[in-house]
């Protein structure tokens, strides 16, 4: 019997294997951008602006969740020609579908869509994808996708050194002409509309020179070698019904959440977004940052194409303060040591990351543990979100469907108010050396306060400040401090979790798994 279950072990991995090989991408058609145009809606309302900002590019910013997922159904209802989405995640859930359907509203105008998911972050049912594609003006592309469909978890595991590297990219682009980049994924929990968890997030609007860039970023992702049409994954195309059987249950799942609690105010706030003639925006210098979508291919440790090594082209130099916003947040060795130079030229380093009981990652949170009395020491304010992000209900966070545990997903770093980048790309190893990210550099004061003005001054009510302390006996500890309206409270262990969750961060931080972080 032992024989025997070996012999099927050995077919079986000799099936898998054989039938782990990607399609040919030869014959594959590229596509482009197309140049903006003053004949379209977007172009009409932006261009003349732009032309009085030459070289500059107009930036709105969006801290809400549901003006984040209105201003992306409105770029999508707004595109005469060409609307470009690129994400990591696209949940089919309440937030998904709707803009699905914006995106089928705007296929149907004969606008050009192309779609371009990542295939480990998504995790999209293929015959749903297919099924979309079949539209004659959509183009569904999976970036370095597993080979193995039908059995995509155990091929994810035999293929784990080139699927480990994923396309951590967001992005929406209307007619080359108005564009979102953040840190947002496509899913409830990103847009306030989940019960369980709500994403403290950032993204911007932005219209300008700088969009040019992003539909020039998109185009060497869609057309680079990772990225493979979904009907080629699959072998053969969508069943002749499978559009009209997708369109019936969007439609039937949109009817039936009409009267919700979130597609109410959301419908309300469409309808006010809609109204205004204008939004406010702030013009400046705009740097797109990405990583080359080749990085996937090369070593973590070749730092060609990296968006870091752009960044630091810029040679940023704050003078007076540095904020840093990350919700996975490992510095490692070289972090701690920028981040104690920077504090040792006098800059104020403030740093704000998820708290334990607040992170949706706890094998980060073990890496980032371990160089907390470093940054400490080094002079940095360390400050960890608390889950509810306040016992003061004007702060707490709430979804429309009820009360949700706060967690930060914003990746936004700010210099002296003056420049801050807005993007996809945490401080840790995986953002930095695997998975390919974007992000935009703008230098604008209005943009950089209003974050800083919005954040730090509510630090104390959402986080806990963290300090390090020393014992009679010498050893150094850390605490967290909780402030509240009656005062503050110090706590020595890792406050608002178990101690059997203490003890499983404790195992993760002994498993060297940081350069996956």
């Amino acid at each position: 019997m032992a024989t025997f279950r070996a012999a099927l072990a050995v077919l079986l991995l000799a099936l898998l294997s054989a039938c782990a090989s990607l399609p040919p991408q030869s014959g594959r058609v590229e596509t482009h951008a197309i140049e903006p145009s003053d004949s379209t809606r977007l172009g009409a309302a932006f261009l003349p602006q732009e032309r009085q900002h030459p070289d500059q590019t107009a930036f709105h910013l969006l801290p809400d969740g549901v003006d984040a997922l209105l201003s992306r159904v409105a770029l999508a209802d707004a595109a005469d020609r060409t609307l470009d989405l690129q994400y990591y995640i696209w949940h089919d859930d309440l937030t998904g579908r709707h803009l699905a359907n914006a995106v089928l509203r705007a296929a149907d105008r004969g606008v050009r869509v192309r779609v371009l998911l990542d295939d480990l972050g998504t995790g999209a049912d293929d015959q749903v994808l297919l099924a979309i594609a079949s539209h004659p003006n959509i183009h569904v592309r999976l970036f370095n996708p597993v080979a193995n469909r039908r059995f995509k978890m155990l091929g994810s595991a035999m293929e784990f050194s080139r699927v480990n590297r994923r396309m951590h990219n967001k992005s929406i682009i209307a007619d080359n002409e108005a564009a979102i980049v953040g840190g947002r994924n496509i899913g409830d929990e990103y847009f306030g509309a989940s019960s369980d968890v709500s994403f403290g997030d950032l993204d911007v609007l932005t219209y300008g020179v700088v969009v040019r860039d992003i539909s020039s970023a998109f185009d060497q992702f869609w057309n680079s070698d990772a990225a493979y049409p979904i009907e080629r994954l699959t072998g053969h195309p969508a069943d002749p019904s499978a559009l009209a059987a997708y369109r019936a249950k969007l439609a039937a799942f949109v009817a039936s959440q009409r009267d919700t609690p979130y597609v109410t105010q959301a419908t309300r706030r469409y309808a006010e977004i809609i109204a205004m003639r204008e939004i406010d925006v702030s013009w400046g210098k705009a740097t797109l940052l990405y990583d080359d979508p080749a990085k996937i291919t090369r070593s973590p440790n070749d730092p060609t194409g990296h968006l870091l090594s752009q960044f630091r082209t810029l040679s940023i130099e704050p003078q007076k303060e540095m904020l840093i916003i990350s919700p996975y947040f490992v510095p490692g060795k070289k972090g701690v040591a920028w981040l104690r130079k920077e504090a040792g030229r006098g800059v104020r380093v403030t740093v704000l990351t998820n708290s334990l009981a607040a992170t949706d990652v706890a094998a980060v949170h073990a890496g980032y543990q371990r160089y907390r009395k470093d940054l400490l020491e080094a002079g940095v304010h360390l400050y960890e979100l608390k889950p509810a992000a306040s016992e003061d209900p004007r702060h707490k966070k709430k979804s429309m469907l009820g009360s949700s545990k706060a967690s930060l997903h914003a990746k936004t770093y700010v210099f002296d108010k003056s420049s801050i980048f807005i993007g996809s790309m945490n401080l840790d190893p995986r953002s930095i050396t695997l998975n390919t990210e974007i992000g935009l550099y703008c230098e604008s004061d209005a943009l950089a306060s209003e974050v800083v003005n919005g954040v730090e001054p509510k630090l104390n009510q959402i986080a806990w400040r963290l300090e390090a302390r020393t014992n009679a006996n010498g050893t150094v500890r850390i605490v967290w401090i909780d402030t509240k309206a009656d005062g503050t409270q110090t706590e020595g262990d890792e406050p608002g979790v178990s101690g059997l969750k203490r003890v499983e961060i404790w195992f993760l931080g002994l498993l060297p798994i940081e350069s996956q972080l």
